[in-house]
């Protein structure tokens, strides 16, 4: 499929969960099975433009009209699994969000209030026949939650300068080894706080997906907002975990010095977003 636009739209980061067809549902399973045949579909970018495109219009559609059918496709030891977009599930939690990330009369502007109603009463009406919905997808903007990082290894990070391309890969059982032994380690050495609440919540998404998908972080745009020598030298990963494994020791003044330098690195990151 072409390219919806040769515009970048930078700043978005994922975590998504790339399920085996098995674990769908026989019709949809059959839908996936012809999609993924099909090989190359639409990127993260496309499905940004589309959604940006929704705003364009007066009054604006913050959510569009009917689900997308569009996925991401991924072999896993030579089975296909899929990472379904849910594009308007998603685009109804980013709007219960916006009240805490922009002031009340931009919001308001942006998407009047009339406008967001209509959108959360058919949310509501489409949950009492979806009960059981979840996102595949996880999206971060200008920046990526030091909590996604617990879940990966240094050696499963790729790097593509050309592409470019910055994102890390895991099994599963490993995602979930990882954030139960860090959400430990965390609770033995330190009081609850956001670290913990992130990892808690991103622990019980886990666990509503096959146990044997593949979980992917991935840079997204912010491979074309960050300089090249920034991206190539970022080893968020790795900095977590060295920092999990200073805090299991009792080694508190490295845990604190390697995690400042990572939420420092993050901090520079969303400094962006008000950079000419």
């Amino acid at each position: 499929m072409p390219a919806l636009s040769s515009v970048l739209v930078p700043y978005a980061a994922y975590l998504r969960v790339y399920e085996p067809l098995a674990a769908f549902p026989e019709r949809e399973r059959a839908h996936w099975e012809r999609y993924a045949a099909r090989g190359a579909g639409p990127t993260a970018q496309d499905e940004l433009r589309r959604s940006l495109a929704d705003l364009v219009p007066v009054p604006p559609v913050p959510v569009q009209v009917h689900e997308s059918a569009d996925a991401f496709v991924a072999e896993v030891g030579g089975v296909v699994c899929v990472c379904p977009w849910r594009t308007r599930l998603r685009g109804w939690l980013a709007l219960e969000e916006l009240p805490g990330r922009l002031p009340g009369p931009l919001l308001d502007a942006v998407l009047p209030p009339v406008v967001r109603a209509q959108a959360a009463a058919d949310h509501e009406r489409w949950r009492e026949r979806n009960p059981d919905a979840r996102p595949w997808i996880r999206t971060a903007v200008w920046g990526v939650p030091v909590g996604w990082f617990v879940l990966f290894a240094d050696e499963e990070r790729a790097w593509e300068s050309d592409a470019p391309l910055l994102r890390y890969r895991t099994p599963m059982v490993e995602a979930r080894r990882r954030l139960a032994r860090g959400l430990r380690t965390l609770r033995e050495a330190i009081d609850e706080g956001p670290l913990t609440e992130s990892l808690v919540d991103v622990g019980r998404w886990l666990e509503e997906f096959h146990p044997r998908s593949l979980v992917e972080l991935d840079y997204g745009g912010l491979v074309h907002a960050l300089p090249g020598e920034l991206l190539a030298g970022d080893r968020s990963a790795a900095d977590t975990a060295q920092a999990l494994a200073a805090l299991r020791d009792g080694d508190g003044e490295t845990a604190a010095t390697v995690y400042g330098r990572l939420t420092e690195r993050w901090r520079a990151v969303r400094d962006r977003q008000f950079a000419n």
